[in-house]
């Protein structure tokens, strides 16, 4: 099962349409955990600029992901993940 982290934040119109879009793929197994910013100084150090922020969880390690275009459909966003993946193996 893959493990995604989705680093977001509340009001942000951007997360909210990636994390949708992540819930409707079918085709991958996937683990999806939404991170709050705003409840951890360390993230929203990282990301208050960043958000949405997709990561891979790899043996413990987080990888992030080049940031997806919110123009993406499903089935486009489902490529995406997979284009990347290959890139990290």
């Amino acid at each position: 099962m893959l493990q995604l982290i989705l680093y977001s934040k509340p009001g942000c119109h951007l997360c909210e349409g990636l994390q949708e879009k992540l819930e409707k793929i079918d085709n991958l197994k996937l683990d999806l955990q939404i991170r709050d910013i705003t409840t951890c100084q360390d993230w929203f150090t990282a990301y208050q600029y960043e958000v949405p922020v997709l990561s891979v969880l790899r043996e413990g390690s987080e990888i992030n992901l080049p940031r997806p275009s919110p123009r993406l459909n499903v089935a486009q966003l489902e490529q995406f993940i997979q284009k990347h993946l290959l890139t990290i193996n």
